[in-house]
């Protein structure tokens, strides 16, 4: 293998790896959980992609082939990070889970809290 494969191959994974550890920091260390959202599917998607993509570009230059399974990988993360962070957003919001206090923009939380349908509570009540 070259010096310049090994070269990109290596700062690939090193690169992925410091994403996937600012990535994990900020998991642990931002305030609610509205903004730690951001920390894995920001950076982590990010890291894991270098790191694959790392992956790939060995087997391609051991094994002289692309690997599938690396791409899948990749492609599934890229694809079904943002949709889960939305989905765990809004499930936080209907269940009403605290915010810090500096957001900005509560309002469009309160109009969008408004706007949902009566939740099954209500109906036992009456």
């Amino acid at each position: 293998m070259s010096f310049y494969a090994e070269l990109i191959i290596s700062l690939l994974l090193i690169l992925g790896g410091v994403f996937v550890l600012v990535g994990s920091i900020g998991l642990l260390r931002l305030q609610d959980l509205y903004v730690r959202l951001h920390a894995p599917t920001k950076a982590t998607t990010l890291g894991l992609g270098g790191i694959l993509t790392g992956c790939m570009l060995y087997m391609f230059y051991v094994e002289g082939f692309l690997g599938v399974n690396e791409l899948l990988i990749t492609l599934f993360l890229v694809i079904t990070a943002p949709v889960t962070a939305y989905i765990l957003a809004k499930a936080a919001m209907h269940n009403r889970v605290r915010m810090m206090e500096r957001t900005r923009n509560k309002h469009h939380i309160e109009t969008a809290r408004s706007q949902l349908p009566p939740s099954d509570d209500n109906k036992d009540s009456e």
